[in-house]
């Protein structure tokens, strides 16, 4: 009896073994996946469409299986009700076979798109510079997972915060109190406080304007800002953020649309130059992870520029992600035309979409279909750290 319980132990034994051994995934190929892939296909990874809807409906659907994008940013346009916005989320994801970034703007005080939810309370995060004020870093560790635990309800992967910007200017309307603070040290470390709690919840953070929007006074939605500082003086402030982000091994920077003449020599865009994202960002600061534009349909590009010469002129200065072209389609047709009259390497191309794809399956595929339940929506547990923010 006791040799029949041993054989039939060991056989529970090797079977379990055996099936762990089937289930464990095989570690994806990033470089032959990349030779597979068609230049369309490699194109499309490096747009982040939108489209202004709550409904899945054959517009959509039909961008999504055409361009096969990337990635998807998400607006208060595309939430309804808890169940329809989380069937729209799922629907978007299930088009394409290689894990999309879900990218949304959840920053906090005037930018947090869930809470146009209609039927179901969110935590409303307090501006960022409020949450400075505290001066606390676990607090502020915690204020990015409650927002991180909120956007995995929906299986969102990415959030386009924290902000990076140092608030130097009082007539900055477009930066303003989603700042931090006034100090570039302090914004420095509140910052990293919040990407770390979004990091502990799924969430890939995305630090944004560089090379820094706070002492600017134009907005950036509908002219060019220029940034008067020299290259030295940047440095030892609004870049000093940026600076410890790429320290502490960030994956992805946005780039504002502002001009830096000392750097430049003219008033071309930050997201538009190689001066500024290859030769500073990459090369000098050092930065190793992705580079994704401000919203390409911003008036500080479009009053100058076509959408087919910011396509070329961004990708050769060193972005990886275009943000919102003004039509996925047209974008994917004007890029690869451009390669294929030499005005962008395919090379440059692939260096980008290499990136790209090693985030996604070091980062979002494990838990790419894995949703947190709607009960973590304004829970108690996140009531108590956004109401911490407001006690003396």
């Amino acid at each position: 009896m006791k040799k029949v319980l041993l054989t039939i132990l060991v056989c529970v034994l090797l079977f379990t073994g055996c099936t762990a051994k089937e289930e464990k995934k095989e570690k994806v190929d990033v470089d032959k996946m990349l030779e597979n892939m068609t230049l369309e296909e490699k194109i499309g990874q490096m747009l982040m469409i939108f489209y202004r809807s709550g409904e899945f409906d054959s517009t959509l659907e039909s961008s999504l299986r055409t361009v096969k994008p990337g990635g998807m940013i998400l607006f208060a346009e595309n939430f309804t009700t808890y169940k329809d916005s989380l069937e729209l989320i799922k629907k978007v994801k299930d088009t394409s076979d290689i894990p999309m970034f879900i990218s949304i703007d959840q920053e906090g005080g005037r930018v947090q798109r869930l809470k146009a939810l209609t039927d179901k309370e969110v935590s409303v995060i307090p501006s960022m510079y409020e949450v400075g004020l505290k001066n606390d870093l676990k607090l502020t560790k915690n204020v990015g997972k409650v927002i991180g635990e909120e956007l995995r309800v929906f299986g969102i992967n990415m959030d386009f915060a924290p902000v990076m910007d140092v608030y130097e200017n009082e007539e900055n309307t477009v930066i303003g109190k989603r700042s931090f603070g006034t100090e570039a040290k302090m914004v420095s470390k509140q910052a990293l406080a919040l990407g770390e709690g979004l990091k502990e919840t799924g969430i890939i953070p995305v630090y944004k304007h560089f090379p820094g929007h706070g002492n600017t006074k134009e907005d950036s939605h509908y002219d060019l800002p220029v940034v008067t500082k020299t290259k030295e003086e940047l440095l030892k402030d609004d870049l000093i953020p940026f600076i410890d982000a790429i320290n502490n091994k960030e994956d992805v920077i946005m780039i504002g649309h502002l001009a830096v003449p000392s750097i430049t020599g003219d008033n071309t865009p930050a997201s538009l130059s190689r001066d500024i994202i290859t030769d500073l960002l990459k090369e000098e600061l050092g930065f190793k992870g992705l580079v994704i534009t401000d919203a390409l349909n911003m008036g500080a590009l479009t009053n100058d520029y076509t959408q087919e010469e910011v396509y070329v002129k961004a990708i050769n200065a060193g972005v990886d992600i275009l943000l919102m072209p003004n039509g996925s389609k047209a974008a994917l047709d004007s890029i690869k035309e451009s390669v294929k009259k030499g005005l962008i390497s395919e090379d440059t191309i692939n260096r980008s979409v290499k990136k790209i794809l090693e985030l996604k399956y070091s980062k979002i595929d494990e838990d790419y279909n894995k949703y947190l339940d709607e009960s973590y929506l304004n829970s108690k547990e996140h009531k108590k750290v956004i109401d911490s923010i407001s006690e003396e």
